[in-house]
């Protein structure tokens, strides 16, 4: 994909990224490039100190913190961490999520129990923790921007993965109090629906079956998505180039869905 030339649209500004991996890395880097001092918060914080020490190396400012997103109280200190260290908090992005519901095979009937609770203690339970614990941060800024990852699976109507989808559908009623309640606050919400995103660390990993069918989903056929894609959307809803975008989802799959 061709590259881009970072405009510096969040100079001054403090973003919290809850969930690293292959976007959340990718959101955190695009996030620092575009001048914003970036906290991220993952379960492996080895992972995401790996991932500060390339965006430091590269010229940008960024710290790692262990954040679970199912614990108020990491994500509490993720919050004071970006609080105490850079004077506020002007973002958040909430991009975990447990994967447990993913068999092809499986439906409501067939799905335990104990996997939906898990799938929603941590994708819908959590992103009510993080934005119950960082709004209040947020709005003593005078407002700012928090951002949500979801899914098509949220609206497409799949005959599997139902918990999946029940959380990501659950993650957009919350965008949409956000945008609602405290737009007038000077706080904006919205979610990003990614479709198929190929993370460098998994290509390999992908048989020529599995990325036909995954090329098959998208009427973009020259390419998958990368976290690269993602992170230029996000760069424009956390800036105040984004300032009238809110309560929206906005997809970024090739075309997987279409909507109005």
């Amino acid at each position: 994909m061709p590259e881009h030339r970072p405009m510096r649209r969040l100079e001054g500004k403090t973003v919290l990224v809850a969930g690293g991996g292959g976007i959340g890395g990718g959101l955190a880097r695009r996030y620092a490039q575009e001048g914003a001092s970036v906290v991220l918060g993952d379960i492996d914080v080895h992972a995401a100190a790996q991932t500060v020490e390339e965006i430091v190396a590269a010229g940008g400012t960024a710290l790692a913190a262990r954040l679970d997103g199912t614990d108020q109280r990491s994500i509490t200190e993720a919050v004071a961490l970006a609080c105490s260290t850079y004077g506020g908090l002007d973002g958040l992005h909430a991009n975990f999520a447990s994967f447990v519901d993913q068999d092809q095979d499986t439906g409501i009937l067939e799905l335990p129990l104990e996997a939906f609770d898990e799938t929603l203690r941590v994708n819908l339970r959590g992103y009510y923790l993080c934005t119950r614990i960082a709004l209040p941060a947020i709005l003593q800024r005078g407002g700012g921007s928090i951002i949500y990852t979801s899914s098509p699976a949220a609206s497409k109507g799949e005959p599997t993965r139902v918990a999946y989808a029940v959380s990501k559908a659950g993650g957009q009623a919350l965008m949409r109090h956000v945008a609602a309640r405290y737009g007038s606050r000077g706080v904006r919400a919205n979610s990003v629906s990614p479709g198929s995103v190929l993370h460098a660390r998994h290509e390999g990993e992908l048989t020529p079956a599995t990325k036909e069918w995954l090329y098959s989903l998208a009427l973009i056929k020259s390419r998958l998505g990368r976290p690269e894609d993602i992170a230029a959307m996000c760069a424009l809803l956390m800036s105040d180039e984004g300032s009238y975008i809110t309560g929206q989802v906005i997809s970024v799959d090739g075309g997987v869905t279409m909507r109005l």
